[in-house]
């Protein structure tokens, strides 16, 4: 098959022990995006499979209408509203799912968590530039780091990656607060965490508050204005699940009125984002490149799974399919 692979920035998938799975088949990996349907349309219109690394590039019903040699799409991890489901299904492409792990967007989590309340990052920066313990050359800036234990960890969504922040929390000593659906909250009490009493509360008592949801129709913007302004002005807001979890420039204004005090992202809703974003210009912000799941265990798990769909498709046994419709032979082509 004539396979592309997308938006690799690091090149780094040609490295991986599971690329070997590809042996065989015409492979074509992208190092750089493609914007626009237009550009799109004449880059990928000759491949058949296109691997797509989690959400970085969309493929709207148009763009699938001018891809006329197009079978399958190879997705890492789970779907997440990025593909027109049903355009795919009347063209006759079949998407096959592929698995994740929790592990690496937890930990990234708790690394931003402890940059952030440390201050490391302007600290390692200041002292290349023959700075002393100074965290900022503005005095307002420049203020002491804070321990984690005995604050307040408040977590929205107690699922799998939501869970392993909380144990990360409780080994830090601090006291784990828990908001989300009913079963959220249930099974975080049952093991051993508090549940929020309110959504008020949930975001007034926290010291740090971290945001594990799923993004949905129901989620997105779930996080307000309003509930930004009864953080503390010591409270770190983190983010590294989807950037459109919180309204648009929410959090942006937020962070000029001082609550939270500071933010720890990882996600935003432009990607890559641009050097000259304003949300770069905070100096309360910590932004990393959305590396949640870009490390090496996890990329070996992703691209696995989805070479081996790729394969199975292409000896006749598709798998993992999500619209199975779309083998059935009836199509718009």
């Amino acid at each position: 098959m004539k396979i592309a692979i997308l938006d690799d920035y690091q090149d780094a998938v040609r490295q991986l022990e599971c690329f070997h799975l590809l042996d065989g088949h015409e492979v074509r990996v992208f190092t750089n995006s493609a914007r626009g349907t237009g550009q799109l349309a004449i880059r990928l219109a000759p491949f058949e499979a296109l691997v797509l690394i989690r959400e970085r590039t969309a493929l709207p019903r148009l763009l699938l209408s001018k891809l006329p040699h197009l079978k399958l799409i190879a997705q890492t991890g789970k779907l997440a509203g990025h593909v027109d489901v049903s355009a795919a299904t009347a063209h006759g492409i079949a998407i096959a799912e592929g698995v994740g792990s929790p592990v690496a967007p937890a930990e990234l989590t708790w690394a931003l968590i402890m940059a952030a309340s440390r201050k490391i990052v302007p600290y390692a920066n200041n002292l290349k530039d023959g700075l002393w313990q100074t965290a900022s050359i503005n005095p307002v800036l420049n203020g002491l780091g804070t321990v984690l234990r005995g604050r307040t960890l408040a977590i929205w969504s107690y699922g799998k990656i939501g869970r392993i922040v909380a144990g990360y929390g409780k080994a830090f000593g601090m006291q784990v607060l828990v908001w989300g659906g009913e079963a959220s909250r249930a099974q975080a009490v049952a093991d051993g965490f508090e549940a929020a009493p309110s959504r008020e509360a949930f975001f007034a008592r926290a010291d740090v508050l971290s945001l594990h949801l799923r993004l949905a129709d129901a989620t997105r913007g779930l996080v307000t204005a309003a509930d930004l302004a009864r953080m503390k002005p010591t409270a770190l807001l983190v983010n590294t699940s989807r950037a459109e979890l919180i309204a648009e420039g929410a959090l942006e204004a937020a962070l000029h009125l001082g609550r939270p005090g500071a933010a720890a992202l990882d996600v935003f809703a432009s990607e890559p984002l641009a050097p000259d974003a304003p949300l770069l210009k905070i100096p309360t912000l910590l932004a990393t490149p959305h590396l949640g799941y870009v490390e090496k265990d996890s990329y070996e798990l992703y691209f696995r799974a989805a070479f081996e769909n790729i394969v199975n498709f292409a000896n006749g046994k598709p798998s993992n399919i999500h619209n199975p419709d779309a083998l059935s032979g009836s199509v718009l082509r």
